[in-house]
Order: C-alpha cells, then structure tokens, then sequence
C-alpha cells in the first residue's frame, strides 16, 4: 500500500502541522477523510489530489452521489477534469489521487450491498483519472460504520465484508489535527440542517408575514425615494436584530440544533420578512456584509442562518442573499466547511447570482479573504464620511452657501444697472 503525507490544499482550512502525518494503509486513510474535509461528508463522492513522490495530499472535490447510474460515467470525467485542472491551475498537477465513495446503507440493507451497488461508480472514477494519467491509489466505500475497498486485494487487510472504522479521536491523524486546532463539525446533514428551510408549522406563520410584507415594501423598492428609505429601514433593522443576537450568547454546550432553535425564538415573523425582502437589494446587502469581523461576526452570522431558515414555500428563491452571508462570514471567520456549505445551496437555489458564484470560487481556491474584509472596511469608512459631510452641510450651511450665492447675484446686477446708466 502506498504511503500518504495529510496534507493542506486550497480548500481546506490551514493543517500544517497534519502534513508530517503519514497514513498507510486503508484504515488510516479512511479516518483521515473527515480531517481532509472539515465534516463528515454524507452521500459523497471526495476525489483528493495526491502529488510528488511522498504522495502528499492537494486539491479535494467533493459531489453528491448522482441517483441516476447512467449519469456515473459523466460525472466521473466531470470529476476527474475538475481535479486535474483545478490542480494546474494551483501550480502541479497530480500524479495520481485517493477516491472516497460515501453512503450508509438505506433501511434493510447492508454496508457490503451499498459498497457492491457503488462499485461501478468506482470503476468509472478510476477510468476517468487513469486517462488523465492521474491514477487512483485508494478507492474506498465508507459506508454503516465500516470501510471497503475497490483497490486492495488482500482479504486480511480488506475483507470483502468490510472492516470496522477506527474509533473516533484514537488514530495519528485525529491527534495531529487536535494539535492543529481542527476541529470535525459533524456530518454534512448537519450541517445543511442549520441553513434547511422551517418545519410547515412555523413556516406558515412566516409565510404570511412575508406576503403582508411583500404587499407594503416590493411597490416601494421599484421607486428611487421608496427605495432609499427601505434599504435605510433594513439596515437599521439589521443592527438592532444583530444586537438581540450578540446579547444572547449560546451556552458552551449546546448542540447546533438547541442553538438554532433558540435563535429562532429570537426573530418574529415580521421581522424576518422585513429583512428578507429588504436584502434582496443588492446594495443593502452589500452593506450587511460589513458585518463580518469581531464582535459582530458570530450573531451576524447567526442572524443570517436563522433568516435562511425562514425563506419557505414561494419565497425559498429568496434565501440567495442570506445564505450568501452567512456563507461570507463563516469563510471570513475560517470555517471555511460551513462557508462551502452556504455558497452551495445559495448557487442550487439560484444558480446565476454572482455574489455566491464569486465567494465559492474565491472560497475554493484558496484566497485569503482579508482583501475583501479590507475593500468593505474602506467602504464603510467611505461612507460614514459621506454621511458627516452630509451632516455639516445641513441647513445652516447651505443656508450660507445660498446667501453667498444671492449676494453675487445682486452684485452682478449693480455692476449690469450701472453700466447700463453709463451708456444712457
């Protein structure tokens, strides 16, 4: 079995301490994934780079499993380019990658029945990289707890039944990445269950505080004035509502959902509306993403959650802009999992809205996101001097300005009756 070094790629947080860590076998390399990713990834297809001659880990891909087989082979040349280019363009291309094949077993069934329903998934994956003479040096299923392997043909070390994953926190990889400070946030349906719309209980009270808002604000945002006043009306909404967050701080131990749930009670319905819609005006929501840094940057986020939760029914194509932010805040504070998570279900619901398509890009290769923390703190210094220039020349001062202005024109008139009498 070849040796692998863990190592950091562009889109996953920082590990260097985990790039000293070499893992052998299939054992070690299938406890590694959810080091590699930041999650543990659920219904997955992962593709990790592997580069130079102590094999260390680059670039990582991760897609859902498609449902359809017929779309396997696609999705396996899909991947594969993926890797291969996105690699390049990083600086090296692979010399071969580690697969991951991802699924627990549906009810009734078993770990080694998905691991053989998956195989031809496997088969197409390794097709696929092998003519991009990239060859895949694992390919594991994980799947109910055990792992099995397409590549190893030694039964002791891979039975066809499989073989029990280590217990989690006991292998190399697990202590490196505590001394690293990476931490595992769940699986992935944790994860998209903080972002995933209300239960049909509290979505219909929601739903109707939305068309009662939507009634009053869309007329006056399709007007100049109206929709200076709306977006001035949803900011100062947004601060007050960021407060109530940041005063409500979570308890050390509470688990996401309590969480969640708690700032959920939070946010009435109104509310919630009211910001919905309002972020839908792309320079509000460009302002609201100031809030990305200190002391705001948790309960804004927090905030952004809770409001992607309630964009339900006919108003689930808005959750773009709050999943947006959330996504935004959660890469600028270095969770870039979540982040990942957020920008990909904003891009599923709207697929063409450009602030997500540019932050997950930005996101999965690898930038630092201080420039654009940067571009934004000048942005609002920039306009908080508009607003103090705007304070000075209040009345009083364009009172001067005019009475300046009324004198030069009385004086030109002098000037224009008195010439006027010297001709006559």
């Amino acid at each position: 079995m070849t040796q692998h070094s863990g190592g950091s790629a562009p889109d996953s947080p920082p590990t260097d301490p985990v790039t000293q860590v070499s893992l052998r076998g299939p054992a070690e390399l299938a406890d590694a994934l959810p080091y590699l990713l930041g999650f543990h990834p659920d219904d997955s297809v992962v593709l990790v780079a592997v580069h130079g001659e102590e094999s260390r880990f680059g670039g990582r891909i991760r897609l859902g499993i498609p449902a359809e087989a017929g779309e396997w082979e696609e999705v396996a040349r899909h991947l594969a380019r993926c890797l291969s280019d996105g690699s390049q363009v990083r600086g090296a291309r692979p010399e071969g990658a580690v697969l991951y094949l991802c699924r627990d077993p549906a009810e009734g069934e078993t770990a080694r029945a998905v691991a053989e329903r998956l195989r031809p998934l496997a088969q197409a994956l390794r097709r696929a990289c092998g003519e991009r003479e990239m060859p895949v040096y694992e390919a594991l299923c994980l799947s109910g707890g055990r792992y099995f392997s397409y590549c190893c043909p030694d039964p002791a070390c891979c039975p066809p039944e499989g073989a029990s994953l280590e217990r989690a926190g006991t292998s190399p990889m697990a202590a490196a990445a505590v001394y690293a400070g990476i931490r595992v946030r769940g699986s992935l349906k944790d994860m998209e269950a903080r972002i995933a719309p209300l239960g049909p209980v509290l979505a219909e009270a929601q739903e109707r505080a939305l068309d009662t808002a939507a009634a009053e604000l869309v007329p006056r945002m399709f007007a100049a004035e109206g929709a200076t006043a709306v977006r001035a009306r949803t900011v100062v909404l947004a601060r007050r509502l960021i407060a109530r967050f940041r005063a409500a701080v979570p308890g050390p131990d509470a688990v996401a959902a309590a969480q969640d749930a708690a700032d959920d009670a939070l946010l009435r319905p109104e509310e919630a509306a009211t910001l919905i819609l309002g972020l839908q005006d792309r320079g509000t929501r460009d302002q609201a993403a100031e809030w990305m840094e200190g002391r705001d940057a948790q309960p804004a986020l927090r905030l952004w959650r809770a409001l992607a939760r309630r964009c339900t029914g006919p108003y689930a194509e808005h959750a773009p802009a709050p999943l947006t932010l959330a996504g935004w805040v959660a890469w600028s504070t270095g969770d870039q999992p979540a982040a990942r998570v957020a920008f990909v279900r904003a891009l599923e619901t709207d697929p063409d809205y450009v602030f997500a398509q540019l932050l997950h890009r930005a996101c999965n290769d690898g930038l630092d996101p201080e420039p654009l923390r940067r571009c934004m703190r000048e942005e609002r210094a920039a306009r908080r001097r508009r607003s103090h220039r705007g304070r000075k020349g209040g009345p009083a001062r364009r009172g001067g300005r005019r009475a300046r202005a009324d004198r030069k024109v009385r004086a030109g008139s002098r000037a224009r009756a008195e010439r006027s009498a010297g001709h006559r």
